[in-house]
């Protein structure tokens, strides 16, 4: 039967790591820092890998040293830590040579138009994952799929054998991280043949919040929420040309809840898109979301504080609904679709025919059928059950209900029941 899980059950317990952690602190003690954080060497390190030398637009390298000055300032990595994080960050570059290797010598991609996508925005927590599979099931819709977010260039079809071998990388990466955070699968189960976020590919432009679901880099964060978000979009207007061309383009089924945050930089990018905005008791969300976090956290970093997890999160995810108000004020009626969380829970198809309608669509009985099959085969306690608490996190849920009162208000949320 599966169990609940709390962000308790996270944390590096390997004697190994142990092992490697203490090592690396006592040198840290006489002034030895390995590996080190450095945008040259992350940046020489993709060169070496992939044989590629342009990386493309270079507003990247503003968030580069931002995120990097954040690890080293914030984060108080623990070695294995370091060795996660230095791992990931070349791994973007990577991405971020191939896609620009592959567009280069491909310039027909850049003609593929990415017509109307329906992208799905919301605080973290408000059904957005559940919302995506059901999406993905529409023959219609095409997802950013976990592995091609992390490996997109170069394209190919997906039964060949080099697709296959990169799909099959990416589930064992999947699986040593379920490994390393056990209760991950039951606070947010994700699959690498399943739809992703795309924060992902935000991440290769490193400008995403991705990176503070890592480690808590409270000053990349402030840099975030005033940096710019084009280069970005343009990055991931890339990736979806590259991944449409030479096939029948269906509509992309985006998410992540980072549109949120920057309604106008997606709109810039994609004008036609169809947003679906998800909504949720905060009460619930806050904590959640910095109960998910905090599991990532104590993995790779030292004794982080949840008082401080909890403050950050009540803080970064207050200004989301704040930005995503004030570009709602402004822009024409009908500019999105907004969805309840309890709607979306309690009767999904009923839920998925509201929102096509909102975009003057019908779902197809097909694509009910495949939603009600998925369901059984899928409930949401599948992995466990996610326990959290604000208290854990020094939060109290009157306080969080009053910070976002006026986003409440607005939209109509009900309140949850808090065991």
């Amino acid at each position: 039967m599966p169990r609940d899980v709390t962000f308790h059950d996270a944390g590096i317990r390997s004697p190994i790591l142990r092992t490697l952690n203490a090592s690396g602190a006592a040198a840290a003690r006489i002034g030895w820092i390995r590996p080190r954080l450095d945008a040259k060497d992350l940046m020489d390190a993709a060169r070496r890998q992939t044989g590629l030398e342009d990386f493309g637009d270079g507003r990247f390298l503003s968030g580069l040293e931002a995120l990097l000055e954040s690890l080293e300032g914030d984060a108080n990595l623990t070695t294995f830590g370091r060795l996660v994080q230095k791992k990931m960050l070349t791994r973007f570059l990577t991405v971020r040579l191939a896609v620009t290797d592959w567009n280069a010598c491909h310039p027909e991609a850049l003609n593929e138009t990415i017509r109307a996508p329906w992208v799905i925005a919301g605080l973290p927590r408000t059904g957005t994952t559940l919302l995506s599979h059901l999406l993905e099931l529409d023959p219609r819709n095409r997802s950013l799929l976990g592995w091609e977010a992390l490996d997109p260039a170069p394209p190919g079809p997906a039964d060949s054998p080099a697709i296959r071998a990169r799909i099959a990388h990416a589930e064992k990466d999947d699986a040593q991280l379920n490994q390393l955070i056990p209760p991950l699968q039951a606070m947010h189960p994700m699959e690498p043949t399943l739809p992703t976020e795309c924060v992902t590919l935000f991440a290769c432009d490193f400008r995403s919040l991705l990176f503070s679901t890592q480690t808590p880099i409270p000053s990349y964060a402030r840099w975030l929420q005033d940096a710019e978000m084009d280069s970005a979009y343009e990055f991931h207007r890339g990736v979806l040309q590259l991944l449409q061309c030479g096939h029948e383009p269906l509509r992309w089924s985006l998410k992540t809840p980072q549109h949120l945050w920057s309604f106008a930089a997606l709109f810039r990018t994609y004008p036609d898109a169809r947003v679906i905005w998800t909504h949720r008791d905060p009460r619930k969300v806050v904590p959640s979301v910095a109960s998910l976090n905090m599991a990532f956290y104590r993995t790779f970093t030292k004794d982080p504080d949840p008082k401080m997890v909890g403050q950050e999160w009540d803080r970064e995810l207050s200004i989301g609904v704040r930005k995503g108000m004030e570009f709602d004020k402004q822009a024409d009626p009908g500019w999105c679709a907004h969805l309840l969380y309890e709607e979306l829970m309690e009767n999904p198809i009923a839920a998925l025919r509201k929102v096509y309608a909102v975009f003057g669509e019908e779902l197809l009985e097909d694509h009910a059928e495949a939603i009600r099959q998925w369901l059984r085969q899928r409930p949401q306690s599948n992995f466990g059950r996610h326990r959290y608490d604000a208290k854990d996190f020094g939060m109290d849920v009157d306080e969080i209900d009053n910070t976002f009162s006026t986003y409440i208000e607005r939209f109509g949320i009900p309140r949850e029941r808090h065991d």
